[in-house]
């Protein structure tokens, strides 16, 4: 096979070594089958609370403080575990299986001289393998040679980027030869060196040494592993970087493992509950040392102190213990199991949620982790990407104006705009492209009735470009463009008459309105992003010499000849209504030559393109001296369609306080134009500020001055905060804007922001912003702006992209959302959420975020309510018990407690739960913003259900024991034992905490009702078997409370004291309700009923439709672009193809007889 040497002369010589061992397989998954066990224990024990239940079964074990059975807690702590483990288990083994699939791919690898077909995982670096049209790329290689001329390899980079059109790259003309001779391939013996992997896709830096002469290597000449070969029958590479050192998976980001905001703070109260548990236990603990002390040592005849227990110090250290063992339910194992499946069902709903499903590609929403739903309820930015995420990549010719006319637009006998759905008929161009769709007949006419400027204005979109056609059969075209707006452009003037059919480096073929006629190019004025335009100059058949220009309506419109300025007038309102609509337009013109004046031009560039110092400023100079005097032939305007329901998704989500940060690798005029289409920016904003500095002093004068000048004040509140040295995370605090306002920033000005010094002024001024977007940034800047918001600002962030760029701001996020499509899978692999279009964010957020975050906050509460009441009345009884660590229930009733009379009401409600519709949550998107605050569940909110715990386990201790004390039964029988009161006050209990989830419900269904009652009747239905006296007669140890049940709830006055219990507990909480409702009213108690009402009978609000907007301020979108040096490509004829056979022949005539009144 073919030898390469390939070397990183930066790095030590260990690495070097272990990187050639390096294969090209991947691994996502986190687990083996070996390394399950104790690496998912290891991660599991690191949740206090598991630990903390670890620790209570050892203290069980110990028989002089055990009070309980060791059973009570092992069963519950492996039940967590195994649950836990399992959810593990299954995730991992979905990540096991998707990388099977990826590393078993199939690939051609060059071994020995023949091709044999190996797995993706068995490559190897310096491996050359090959690789046939529309085959993935197995890693990142070296292009050696193609099929097509000059060795050109056409690629779609969808995976790594989102964008679907074409890219070219070209081997190297040393390496070109080889061909698809596999001896020479065999006989390949060169030495690459290069740059250590790394993340950075659009750069690489290397040279290949080969039989003694060195070549340079850069971008253009690697194929990335993620990106599909496309029109090219077959190409050769080179292994360069294998597996998890390619730039798709240094892209990936380093996985981490996430958590909720509630999870954090579940940690830290689970910490506050230890302490207050350990305060009880020393106060019940003391209490015991001072009773035996002073009380308990006369009772020894009787009450025998414990075997080595030998003073009441000693006595009290054991009662520590033992009360920490029966108070350990103020933080209940059962928690974790019930919060672990109160998400999996979540989960479960948006994996269900038809709404969210795409028939066009059968893709449902898909909930990849279940760990993060309630974390959906609290998000205050969002950052998305724009190409494939917000826009469909897919460019349409929607209007244009020629010679001072606007087309596009039907308008009825009175000059009002009117919606039409007819299309134009293109059936008579045997060549049109029939996806091609326009609305406005009178285009075809003007173009049947051959108008000379219409003629002219197509003629020159059919010339201006630098589109490559393809025809294998004839009539069936194919445009490949290096920009998805180029090819529209000609695809347009395709359609009504004008077809691009063929090129050579010399000529342009032309089907015009049926003849065929050749242009001959003589030169073309190629495009970059100082010039914004792009020139051809060609001669006619009829010896004719012609520049024509497209470009930027700015820098057009100074090149205009004097006597345009009429229609420039009219051609810039149309230029305004267009860019109010968010279309992406341009300009175009032409300049007849004379022939003398051309040929000296031409000597001239000849002169500038082969000198060999300051080439390009004397080529930058003849263009501009030619293209000057220019005349207007009128203006385009290209709809970069956005994905349904974006602009309407974006209105919703900003009505709910939540910013939209588009992090963007385009350029910025086309970022901008997106950021009006989709209503993210509009006129009536204060400004939209553009941040362009090229030092990192202009970068921060720009975004101090331009929105908070204060902020250069030493007595800048902010300022004097962040100047104090503390450890603490440093927050900063939301901040009032005096409008609204738009920030723009470039890649180059947010290299220098996200410096140390700068940032904090960035996330200032960004923060300030009702929208922000920064464009031409790499995704490693991407996963940074994320990361320093997360670092100053309280809030939950999402993410949002399509392609292999956007993994790393994916994984950085608190949520990752992936969109799943045509543009490859690199994002859904990597995220927490996935669906097919950005609007469904919207109902993932404002409908199962919320839900999810208020049923979770419910389930808490109501959890740490209950448990506090159930547990407290053990710490009263300790003052009437001697502080003795005699439980006051049933031990059975301990047991069950959790694990089955409270455990399925509280799941019901954390289910089901709603506190208003998925359709009235979508109207009203104010209800979300509780979520972004807190409100719902905070160390406050706990606070007040530890309180009202206290409250209800005092009442749920004295009003049993007061009825009980001294208490005769009807028939004059004392019922005053400890089994009667421990019957009575358990069931108190459990009607209390019943009541109270009934009083926490908003939406009751079916399963509620069932699991409320059920649970009750289940109670009583064990109460009375467990203590009948057959259950006595065969288990006489285990079921101690013979005949307890009937003797004590047969009386009245126990039900009585039940009532009262009921009353005094659930008063005080439905009176506080109702005050907080009228005093300070909840987002849901502001929106009254008669709203509710009127919403829900309402019909649906149609879908908006595009406004026509006339602004004075015009938004250039010249988004056409080809790669700088393209131009000089197809002069050069590297990348022609042999000349299409079908290419000289007309096929169709519109002015025949036969067509003549189609189409009008």
């Amino acid at each position: 096979m073919g030898c390469a040497v390939i070397l990183f002369p930066v790095l030590p010589i260990l690495f070097i070594f272990l990187f050639f061992l390096q294969n090209n397989s991947i691994k996502t998954s986190k687990y083996n089958f070996f390394t399950f066990l104790p690496l998912n224990l290891f991660e599991q024990f690191q949740r206090i609370a598991n630990a903390y239940f670890l620790f209570l079964l050892i203290l069980q074990l110990i028989p002089q403080i055990s009070s309980l059975a060791w059973f009570t807690t092992v069963v519950p702590l492996v039940l967590v575990l195994a649950v836990s483990g399992v959810k593990d288990a299954i995730d991992d083994f979905n990540r096991h299986k998707s990388d099977k699939h990826v590393n078993n791919r199939p690939v051609q690898v060059l071994i020995n001289g023949m091709l044999k077909d190996e797995k993706w995982m068995n490559v190897q670096v310096g491996d050359i393998i090959k690789l046939e049209n529309n085959n993935f790329v197995t890693a990142d290689l070296l292009l050696l040679s193609s099929s097509e001329p000059h060795s050109l390899t056409y690629i779609e980079t969808a995976e790594l980027d989102g964008e679907t059109n074409l890219k070219v790259k070209q081997a190297l003309t040393v390496t070109a030869e080889l061909g698809e001779d596999l001896q020479k391939l065999t006989e390949f013996n060169g030495e690459v060196k290069c740059e250590a992997p790394n993340n950075k896709l659009d750069k690489f830096t290397g040279t290949l040494t080969l039989r003694g002469e060195k070549y340079a290597l850069d971008n253009e000449k690697m194929l990335l592993r993620g990106c599909t070969i496309r029109n090219t029958e077959w190409c050769f590479g080179l292994v360069i970087y294998a597996g998890p050192d390619t730039k798709l998976m240094q892209n990936s980001g380093k996985t981490t493992f996430k958590r909720t905001s509630i999870d954090r703070l579940m940690n830290v109260l689970v910490l506050v509950i230890f302490a207050f548990l350990a305060l009880m236990c020393l106060i019940l603990a003391i209490g015991n040392g001072i009773w035996e002390y002073d009380k308990g040592y006369y009772f020894q005849v009787y009450l025998p102190w414990a075997e080595g227990v030998n003073s009441a110090s000693y006595s009290g250290f054991l009662m520590f213990w033992s009360y920490v063992i029966i108070l350990n339910t103020v933080v209940p194992i059962s928690l974790y199991v019930s919060v672990e499946i109160i998400r999996l069902g979540n989960s479960f709903y948006i994996d269900w949620d038809r709404k969210m499903y795409y028939p066009l590609n059968d893709t449902p929403a898909q909930a990849r982790t279940t760990t993060l739903n309630e974390e959906l309820g609290q998000i205050k930015y969002i950052f998305s990407d724009k190409t494939g995420t917000l826009t469909q990549n897919i460019m349409c010719f929607n209007k244009c104006s020629i010679n001072g006319k606007s087309y596009g637009d039907v308008y009825d006998m009175s000059g009002q705009r009117i919606e039409i759905n007819e299309k134009v008929d293109f059936s008579y161009n045997q060549l049109a492209d029939p996806k091609f769709a326009f609305y406005d007949h009178s285009l075809v006419e003007a173009v049947k009735l051959s108008d000379v400027p219409t003629h002219r204005f197509f003629r020159l979109l059919s010339l201006c470009h630098t589109v490559m056609p393809e025809e294998k059969k004839e009539g069936n075209l194919v445009y490949q463009a290096q920009s998805p707006d180029e090819g529209a452009l000609v695809t347009a003037a395709r359609n009504f008459g004008f077809v691009f059919r063929a090129r050579t480096p010399e000529t342009i073929t032309i089907v015009e309105m049926g003849e065929t006629k050749i242009y001959k190019l003589l030169a073309i004025l190629d495009f970059n992003n100082v010039r914004k335009r792009m020139s051809v100059i060609v001669r006619s058949p009829e010896g004719d010499l012609t520049l024509y220009c497209k470009g930027a309506d700015t820098i057009l419109y100074e090149l205009l000849h004097s006597s345009c300025d009429t229609l420039k007038e009219e051609t810039t309102e149309h230029l305004n209504e267009f860019a109010g609509e968010g279309l992406r337009t341009l300009v175009v013109a032409y300049k007849n030559l004379d022939e003398d004046y051309f040929q000296e031009w031409i000597r001239r560039h000849h002169e500038a393109s082969t000198a060999l110092e300051g080439r390009e400023d004397k080529l930058s100079e003849l263009y501009e001296e030619i293209e000057k005097d220019l005349m207007l032939l009128g203006a385009t305007a290209i709809e970069d369609k956005l994905q349904d329901g974006v602009p309407q998704t974006i209105e919703t989500l900003a009505k709910a306080n939540i910013k939209i940060w588009v992090l963007t690798g385009d350029k910025q005029e086309t970022a901008m134009n997106i950021g009006y289409s989709c209503n993210l920016l509009n006129d009536d904003m204060e400004d939209v500020f553009i941040i362009e500095g090229s030092t990192s002093d202009d970068v921060l004068n720009e975004l101090r001055k331009k929105m908070k000048p204060d902020s250069f004040l030493d007595s800048d509140e902010i300022n004097i905060q962040f100047e104090k040295s503390s450890k603490k995370p440093k927050i900063i605090p939301d901040e009032q804007a005096n409008g609204v306002y738009g920030l723009v920033i470039t890649g180059h000005s947010l290299a220098y922001a996200l410096e140390g010094n700068l940032e904090l002024e960035l996330v200032r001024t960004a923060c300030l912003c009702k929208v922000v977007i920064c464009c031409r940034v790499t995704p490693l800047q991407k996963a940074q702006v994320v990361e320093l918001v997360k670092k100053y600002k309280k809030a939950v962030t999402l993410a949002i992209g399509d392609g292999a760029n956007d993994v790393s701001m994916i994984k950085t996020a608190h949520i990752g959302v992936g969109i799943s499509g045509q543009e490859g899978m690199q994002a859904v692999l990597s995220s927490d959420f996935s669906f097919a279009q950005f609007r469904y964010l919207q109902r993932l957020l404002l409908v199962h975020g919320r839900w999810s975050y208020i049923r979770m906050c419910k389930f808490l509460k109501y959890f740490f309510y209950k448990n506090f009441a159930f547990t407290l009345v053990h710490f009263w009884y300790g003052f009437f018990s001697g502080f003795s660590a005699q439980t006051v229930y049933d031990e059975w009733f301990i047991t069950l407690y959790n694990l089955v009379y409270t455990s399925l009401p509280v799941l019901g409600m954390s289910l089901f739960d709603q506190d208003v519709d998925d359709r009235w949550s979508m109207l009203f998107p104010q209800l979300y913003v509780p979520g972004q605050q807190n409100l719902y569940f905070n160390k406050t909110v706990f606070v007040k259900c530890m309180l009202q715990g206290i409250y209800s386990s005092l009442i749920l201790f004295f009003i049993p024991y007061g009825a009980m004390y001294n208490t005769m039964r009807s028939d004059g029988k004392a019922i005053a034992d400890y089994q009667s009161f421990a019957l009575m006050a358990q069931t108190c209990l459990l009607i209390v905490v019943s009541v109270q989830i009934g009083l926490d419900t908003s939406y009751w269904t079916v399963v509620n009702q069932f699991f409320i009652w059920g649970s009750l009747s289940v109670y009583f239905a064990i109460t009375f078997t467990m203590y009948s006296d057959g259950m006595y007669l065969i288990f006489t140890a285990s079921f101690p409370f013979i005949g307890t049940a009937r003797n004590t709830l047969s009386q009245p006055n126990v039900w009585l004291a039940i009532f009262l219990s009921i009353t005094l507990c659930v008063l005080p909480v439905v009176g506080f309700r109702f005050l907080k409702a009228q005093l300070k009213p909840t987002p849901s108690d502001k929106i009254p009923s008669w709203q509710y009402e009127k919403a829900k009978k309402r019909p649906p609000p149609p879908s908006p439709k595009r406004r026509l907007r006339r602004t004075s301020t015009r938004r250039s979108g010249y988004a056409f672009s080809h790669q700088h040096g393209f131009g000089a490509l197809i002069m050069s004829g590297r990348n022609m193809r042999p000349k299409s056979p079908f290419a000289t022949t007309g096929t169709f005539s519109p002015n025949s007889d036969k067509h003549k009144h189609k189409g009008l």
